[in-house]
């Protein structure tokens, strides 16, 4: 497995965000359901792609900077074929080093009440809850995690 760092706009990257975004939809049964504003080139500080022995992209992760040391984990997701193998906690690890060079403190993310398994995965990741925070502050649907680092 290979972690890449890619500009927002990388092919690879841009079709793993749309397998992303249509699992939550079909979870939540909207083709938007989440608050604030979305992830862009424009305020993604890196993203990164995960790939198989063969070059394949399946997983995907980026950071966006909240300012004072802290940031949020947007857009993880691991292709359906390639869950279980050990993509997710690389992703993670990659964007955890990446944010610890950078001087940051502090991750935080959120996920939503119809993903048992990204609590799972955050929890197992040493990620604990918090308040809700940002857009998510008066999202009832909303979990909300964080990592000292």
């Amino acid at each position: 497995m290979r972690i890449d760092m890619v500009p927002w706009d990388d092919p690879d990257a841009g079709a793993l965000r749309a397998g992303q975004r249509a699992e939550i939809a079909e979870r939540y049964g909207t083709p938007d359901s989440e608050p604030g504003v979305a992830p862009s080139a424009d305020d993604i500080a890196v993203f990164v792609v995960a790939r198989d022995e063969r070059g394949t992209a399946v997983g995907c992760g980026g950071l966006r900077d909240l300012g004072d040391g802290t940031g949020e984990v947007k857009r993880m997701y691991v292709s359906p074929g390639h869950r279980g193998s050990g993509t997710a906690p690389l992703v993670l690890a990659a964007l955890e080093e990446w944010a610890r060079e950078r001087g940051w403190k502090r991750l935080l993310l959120e996920t939503g009440d119809r993903q048992p398994d990204a609590v799972r995965f955050y929890t197992r990741s040493g990620y604990t809850p918090v308040p809700r925070f940002g857009a998510y502050v008066d999202s009832p649907s909303s979990h909300c995690f964080g990592k000292v680092l």
